[in-house]
């Protein structure tokens, strides 16, 4: 079941949008900017964790998720773009990922490499000057 955000922890305010549009885009405070603070967050210590070691420039170094949606012309679909983009984000560091084991090289595989240096090591002596 995927963590779920509780309201009351986003704060949401409605901003002017930028770029072109006309007359609708300077009268109209369309966009939506989303603050969201991790620390101060419900979710899980680990998710914390993961959700600020992330290397994303929605996350400040206070700990505060930002998100700026300007793509619709509603507020409401921008409030909910950005919630949504916001739950994406919770959900990609919900899971911790795989461990990695490390593993060696098989025993053929070492073979095939030094056959292949060695048949290359031969072309390239082949290219030296002929001596009569």
């Amino acid at each position: 079941m995927p963590l779920t955000i509780a309201p009351e922890e986003v704060e949401i305010s409605a901003i002017r949008a930028q770029g072109a549009g006309g007359q609708n885009v300077n009268k109209v405070s369309s966009a939506v900017h989303l603050r969201f603070d991790v620390r101060a967050s419900t979710l899980p210590e680990p998710v914390k964790a993961r959700l600020l070691a992330l290397r994303d420039h929605r996350v400040t170094d206070e700990g505060v998720v930002v998100i700026k949606a300007q793509q619709f012309r509603s507020q409401d679909m921008n409030r909910a773009d950005a919630l949504g983009r916001l739950q994406a984000l919770v959900d990609s560091v919900e899971k911790p990922p795989p461990v990695r084991r490390p593993t060696k090289p098989t025993l053929g595989s070492k073979r095939r490499r030094l056959q292949s240096k060695s048949a290359r090591a031969e072309v390239k002596a082949g290219r030296g000057k002929v001596v009569p």
